[in-house]
This record gives C-alpha cells, sequence and structure tokens, in this order.
C-alpha cells in the first residue's frame, strides 16, 4: 500500500476514499513529530505518523506467523487506527476538539475515531477499541508518565479473550508501537513489558513504586529527593498523566521542574484537567544550528530566571486547556522574543562583537546565571575541546599521584572521564568557577553514572580545603585564568596565574604534585610571516588584529607589515603564534578564542616559578600539539624574517612539579 499511495507526487485519492484511517494521517499539516526521537529540526516534513504507522505495519508482518488469522487481523486494525487523532486537516482537527476530542492524548481520540467510523462488526470493535485506547501505555508506565491503572480498560478485554489470545495481542502490538520507534528500545525494556501483560493477566493493577517511577519519568530525576518523591506522589501521579515529559524538561534541574509543577497546579485548569502534555514546550525549546537540533540556550535562560524570580515581566509559564488536557509552553515578550532571535542569528556569525552583544543584552535582563556564563555554543565549544583529535589531553594523567585527584576548570569532563576510566581507586573531583558547567557535569555524571565528584572553586580565590588534594590538575585551563581574571592591572596579568599555582601548591602534601598541560610562550621577538592560501584566511586575520587584546607587553609588530596584494602579514612571533592557534579552531571557536592568550610563560619560565617555590621539576617538555600542523599546513604557509620557510612554533607544554 505505501509504495501505490503515491502518483506523481500526490496522493491516490482512490486508496484514501477507501481507506479512512489513511486519509486522516496523509490529509494533514499537524506536525506529530516528537523532537526527542529527531537528530534536526529541519528534517520535519509532517510524514513522520505516516512513516511511523507503516513502520509498525512492517514490523507486523515481520510476526504474521507468530499471530492466529484472527488477531494478525486485529492488530492491523489496531496499528491502522491508533494514529489517527495526530493526523486530519486543520477543519477536521477543529471538528474533533469541538466533538470533545481529547486530541492531544491520541490514544482516547483515535479510539473514538476508530469506533465511529469503523465497518467491522460490534464483537470485533469491542476488542480493537480498548487496544487502541490502551495503546503505547505499558510503554509510558515504565517511562512514568502514567499511572498502571490506565490499563484498566484490558482487565474487560481479558475476559472476552482466552488467556493465550490476550498475551498474544498485547505482545506483539507492543513489539509494533515500540520497536517501530526504536527496535533496541524495545529489546531493551521487552522483558519489563512482558511482566506488565502478566500482570495485567493477572487483574492486577498495582503501580510501581513512587520513587522508581520519578527516576523512570526525566532523566533530571536521578538524584530527586525523597520530599520531592512524595510531592510527585501526593499530587502529580494520582491526578495526571504527563506528555513528553523528558523531552521537555530534561535539561532543566530537578528544583526547577518541581517549580514548573507547582505552577501548573496553581493554573485555573489544572483542577479539571486530567492530562498534561508538554510538547508544546519541547517543539519551541530547540532549534537547529548546522543541521542538528540543539536546546535554545537564551530562551532557556530566560526560563531560569523567571523561575527563580518569576516577578519579571518578560516571561510566563502559558497554559491552554482543551478536553481533559492542558497543554504547557512558556510566553515570551515581543521584545524578549527579538531578544532571543537575534541571539540565535548572531551566535551563527562567531564574531566576537556579537559575543559581546548578546552577553551585554542578557546581563541587562539579568538572564545570565553569572559573569562565567558564556551562553551561546557553550555545549558545542566544550564538546569540541573535549573530542580534539589526537590530543596530548590523555598522556598528562601518568603523573597524577596519590588518592584524590582535582581537575582544575573541568569542562566538559574530558579530563574527569580519562582519569576515572584510568585509575579506579581513586577519589577524582572536578571543579569549575562557572554555574552553567557545574550544572552540566552534574548532569552528564547522573546521565553517564560517573564516579567523580565536582565542586565550584577557583584558585585564584584560595586552595582547595574541601579535602585534601595529592594531585591538581591544570590541562588547558591556566590560559583561561591569565586571559579572564580581572586584576588591579586588568586582564593578561600574571600574577593571577601565580597566585592560583600557589593556592593549588599549597592544597597539595608533601609528595604531591602540580600537573600543568597548557599554552607555551615562544622565546624572544623574532618576526614570523604567514602567507594565506585563501582570502578567507585573510579576512580572519584582520578580524583577529582587532579584536586580539592579549600580549599588553607587545607594543609593537602587531603586525609588523601587511601585505593585502600577496595575503601575507608579518609579526612578532608571539603574537602570530597566537594568532595561528585561534585560527585552527575556525569560526565557531573564535569569539571565545579570540579573548584568550595561549602562551603566557617559556618553559624556562614555568620551570624558574615552581623552582622559586622549592618544588622538584619531575617533567618539563614542549611541543606542537598533533594535528595543528597538518590542518594549518592546508591554510597557510610560514617564513622567517630571511623568507626561508619557516616550522610552526610550540603550541603547548606539560610541566609536572613536585612538593618537597
Amino acid at each position: 500500500m505505501k509504495d501505490l499511495l503515491l502518483t506523481n507526487g500526490k496522493w491516490n485519492p482512490a486508496i484514501l476514499k477507501k481507506e479512512r484511517w489513511l486519509y486522516y494521517l496523509c490529509i494533514t499539516e499537524h506536525n506529530a513529530a516528537n523532537v526527542e526521537r529527531i537528530d534536526s529540526i529541519q528534517s520535519i516534513t509532517g510524514r513522520e505518523t505516516l512513516d511511523y504507522v507503516f513502520r509498525t505495519l512492517d514490523i507486523l508482518e515481520q510476526n504474521r506467523n507468530h499471530l492466529s488469522p484472527a488477531n494478525y487481523e486485529r492488530l492491523k486494525k489496531v496499528l491502522q487506527w491508533s494514529e489517527v487523532a495526530k493526523g486530519g486537516s486543520t477543519l477536521q482537527r477543529e471538528r474533533w476538539v469541538k466533538q470533545g476530542l481529547p486530541i492531544a492524548i491520541h490514544n482516547l481520540a483515535s479510539a473514538e475515531i476508530y469506533l465511529e467510523e469503523s465497518t467491522d462488526l460490534e464483537s470485533e470493535k469491542s476488542i480493537i477499541y480498548p487496544l487502541i485506547k490502551t495503546h503505547g501505555i505499558l510503554g509510558q508506565n515504565l517511562r512514568g508518565e502514567v499511572s498502571v491503572a490506565k490499563n484498566e480498560p484490558l482487565l474487560a478485554l481479558k475476559d472476552r479473550l482466552s488467556p493465550t489470545d490476550f498475551y498474544e495481542l498485547l505482545y506483539y502490538l507492543n513489539q509494533c508501537v515500540i520497536g517501530a520507534v526504536d527496535m533496541s528500545l524495545w529489546n531493551s525494556v521487552s522483558e519489563q513489558v512482558t511482566k506488565l501483560i502478566q500482570q495485567i493477566l493477572d487483574g492486577n493493577l498495582t503501580e510501581l513504586a513512587d520513587a522508581l517511577r520519578a527516576h523512570s519519568l526525566c532523566r533530571s530525576f536521578a538524584d530527586i529527593s525523597t520530599e520531592d518523591i512524595q510531592f510527585l506522589a501526593d499530587e502529580i501521579f494520582p491526578r495526571y498523566e504527563l506528555w513528553y515529559f523528558d523531552a521537555a524538561l530534561s535539561d532543566f534541574s530537578a528544583e526547577q521542574i518541581k517549580i514548573i509543577l507547582r505552577k501548573l497546579l496553581q493554573c485555573a485548569d489544572a483542577g479539571e484537567a486530567t492530562h498534561i502534555t508538554f510538547k508544546p514546550l519541547a517543539d519551541s525549546l530547540y532549534y537547529d544550528y548546522e543541521g542538528k537540533k540543539h536546546i535554545n540556550i537564551y530562551k532557556k535562560r530566560v526560563i531560569e530566571k523567571y523561575l527563580r524570580d518569576d516577578s519579571i515581566e518578560n516571561v510566563r509559564l502559558h497554559t491552554e486547556f482543551h478536553n481533559q488536557t492542558l497543554s504547557v509552553d512558556f510566553y515570551f515578550s515581543p521584545a524578549c522574543e527579538k531578544l532571543i532571535d537575534f541571539c540565535v542569528e548572531a551566535e551563527r556569525s562567531g564574531l566576537l562583537t556579537y559575543e559581546k552583544s548578546i552577553t551585554i543584552l542578557f546581563d541587562m535582563f539579568g538572564f545570565r546565571k553569572d559573569e562565567f556564563d558564556r551562553l551561546n555554543n557553550e555545549d558545542k565549544y566544550l564538546k569540541t575541546m573535549n573530542d580534539s583529535a589526537d590530543s596530548t589531553k590523555s598522556s598528562i594523567a601518568d603523573y597524577v599521584t596519590g588518592h584524590t585527584l582535582v581537575d582544575v576548570g573541568s569542562g566538559g569532563g574530558i579530563m574527569l572521564d580519562l582519569l576515572e576510566e584510568k585509575y579506579k581507586d581513586r577519589h577524582i573531583i572536578g571543579t569549575d568557577i562557572s554555574t552553567n558547567v557545574i550544572e552540566t557535569l552534574e548532569k552528564k555524571k547522573r546521565e553517564e553514572h560517573h564516579r567523580w565528584d565536582v565542586r565550584k572553586h577557583n584558585f585564584v580565590d584560595g586552595p582547595f580545603t574541601e579535602q585534601n588534594a595529592d594531585t591538581v590538575i591544570f590541562s588547558s585551563i591556566l590560559h583561561e585564568i591569565y586571559s579572564y581574571t580581572d586584576t588591579d592591572l586588568g586582564k593578561f596579568n600574571l600574577a593571577s596565574v601565580k597566585t592560583a599555582l600557589k593556592n593549588a601548591y599549597a592544597s597539595i602534601p608533601s609528595g604531591g604534585r602540580i600537573v600543568i598541560r597548557d599554552g607555551v610562550k615562544t622565546p624572544g621577538d623574532d618576526l614570523l610571516s604567514v602567507h594565506f592560501l585563501s582570502e578567507e584566511g585573510f579576512a580572519f586575520f584582520l578580524n583577529y588584529q582587532k579584536d586580539f587584546k592579549g600580549l599588553p607587553d607587545i607594543t609593537e609588530n602587531r603586525p609588523h607589515s601587511i601585505d593585502r596584494k600577496n595575503l601575507t602579514v608579518t609579526g612578532d612571533v608571539n603574537f602570530m603564534r597566537e594568532f595561528l592557534y585561534t585560527y585552527t579552531w575556525g569560526n565557531e571557536s573564535y569569539s571565545h578564542e579570540v579573548q584568550e592568550q595561549f602562551g603566557y610563560f617559556t618553559l624556562e619560565e614555568f620551570v624558574a616559578f615552581f623552582r622559586s617555590l622549592g618544588a622538584r621539576i619531575v617533567e618539563a617538555r614542549q611541543f606542537l600539539e598533533p594535528g595543528y600542523e597538518e590542518h594549518l599546513g592546508k591554510l597557510v604557509r610560514l617564513s622567517n624574517a630571511s623568507g626561508a620557510p619557516a616550522a610552526f612554533p610550540y603550541s603547548n607544554c606539560i610541566v609536572v612539579a613536585e612538593k618537597n
């Protein structure tokens, strides 16, 4: 049927006239796609429901030999009609709403549509109708969205069928509806589904334990408190079905979700609702970036501000009530909508001027979590840092000593994961100064079941006093301390680095270690020429020259000369080195990288500093990070002051100092 459905790109009217269920699924403008299950918003075609139904029917066909002929025909009807409430023209959907059908809860509405329009015998309707009405509920039971009691219509059905037929119908129905989402998902839950079917067959609708249901409901509830579980058990679970809960709310904390739920309970229609659907919020909270679905971090920050202080005028919780269903989203003021739209478009440019504008605007509205909240592309930026090919980050893990290992500025958590994998018996602690990063790491820990812990701490402010640290690791973080810390003399002041290292040194015992992997400065003030192989690269440099405020001690040769005709620039070796290792990250990371000076100490200066503290130098070496030369070699050619080809300057160093 699927192959015959389209003729010259148009729906075949003869088939649609004959198959009413198919007509509703084909003739619709309604977006029923679950953003939880898609990789790109732009990939939504409007045919997601239709394609899903065909997948369920394909799975049914694959199991045909396992079913009696009567049960095969019954399940085919169930699958054909189970999703019809997701379809229909705009006019038809309005009619269904006027009829009192809860079309947002498609299993209930689809069952009523089937009952009204099907020409099946009444004896068959009495079997197919409750199966449509309850289809998908077992999966929702396992996700904590729906109470087991919602399977009650099946109790009457089991009295009309043999135990074999009842089990057969429920087992293969669930294999079809869950397997069509993802067959690996079905394989992971099939045993639990089987137990629930047997429970229903025994007439037992005992609910899942409240704690289990809460933990299943949302990834953010992994560490939910006993008090919050009791709130869900008393106020939410007995009263509501929760649709698209995890899809909409998994990026919020458990505390934020509880605030949202409490606000929903205060809505005028909350008392009449039996279902709460978060699909509108899930649909509005995401957008595409580089062809992939991303959470709109700007909307999320605005919502988080509202949840902290609901007196702000720029956003409010927005609900609509139709036929037992409360639909949930957030309303943003016109000014706030424009601000969010601007930020989404500005982040695509990657220019520092937009980064600064976004920060200023969000600070004006008070939407940033703290001064270190980078906002745009933060998740991608952290992932890029984590995924750096051929990175030497893993090698520094060999230098640690002692039981307690502290990773400073843990960012995306790559070093925490490396340490955890390598040292299964050590206590590993990650620190960061950003609330956003700490929350992201805590979420990563919950979802991936890590052993490491995270703490908010800044070594510029003082030693790590919460617990004795045997090794303190600074992996690509000291240059950020140098670049972003405000001192009496402004940013880019070595006093901030020295203070952080002294406090780290004070945090470790005799025999403890400071392990550093970071940028390294080139000794001397030689000139280095960069010839660009494209106009784009030359334009990148002109922006960099204007935006980069680091190397305040270099007042000349920033650059020495610019040859526009030959796309060549010449300048101080350290200025050009800083440019090159910003250029290698490209436009995506430019707004972050251009604000940072990667090399601040030469290798000799690192060694001299630690010796001044009385430390023993275990390791001190410098190198060019693997991959830099291969990547940049396709973009530029280097030469020295004499015009001879020049090598890329060292980019990184590893320094290990042990306390005597």
